[in-house]
């Protein structure tokens, strides 16, 4: 197992912060499943951002099907693209992690969803200038069921509020 503690929000804050240095236009695309407990802390992020950003960052609220979304993120033209989901990261539940679009296409599939981000982020990077990138949170329960754990409503709070202030300066 990672050490934990090299995920911590101060290490998150600081790839966050560089990477949208200079951003023009930002889409956030939460991605979660509502029947599947903590699996859907992308959307819960993307919903706590809501009002609390700039006019110039649009969120949405991809839930299983983020390819249904791509023709809208074509559209709106964005410098920056952040795909927020919970992944099975073999850290402490509710530990995040930054992922560059280069760093995925290293990786094997992450997202518990069916069409690997891998393949959607590609397929963006191809139809958009935008920079991609992954906040991937680690999950404690992803059993049938509705509402997350406290600890992964805890942790999609504090991105949150890092995620606002980050997009905010």
């Amino acid at each position: 197992m990672d050490d934990p503690e090299r995920y911590s929000n101060k290490d998150i804050e600081g790839k966050l912060k560089d990477w949208f240095s200079g951003f023009r236009r930002a889409v956030v695309a939460g991605i979660g499943n509502s029947l599947r407990k903590d699996d859907f802390v992308g959307v819960i992020v993307a919903r706590y951002l809501k009002g609390r950003v700039p006019p110039s960052v649009y969120i949405i609220e991809c839930e299983t099907v983020p390819e249904s979304f791509i023709e809208l993120i074509v559209e709106l033209d964005p410098s920056h693209v952040l795909i927020i989901d919970a992944a099975m990261l073999n850290l402490m539940p509710g530990a995040s992690k930054f992922v560059s679009s280069k760093e995925l296409q290293e990786q094997q599939a992450i997202s518990t969803h069916a069409l690997p981000l891998r393949l959607f982020c590609k397929y963006l990077a191809q139809t958009t200038d935008a920079k991609i990138a992954l906040l991937v949170i680690q999950p404690e329960d992803t059993s049938f069921g509705e509402g997350l754990t406290q600890k992964l409503k805890s942790t999609a709070e504090q991105l949150a509020k890092l995620l606002s202030k980050t997009l905010s300066e």
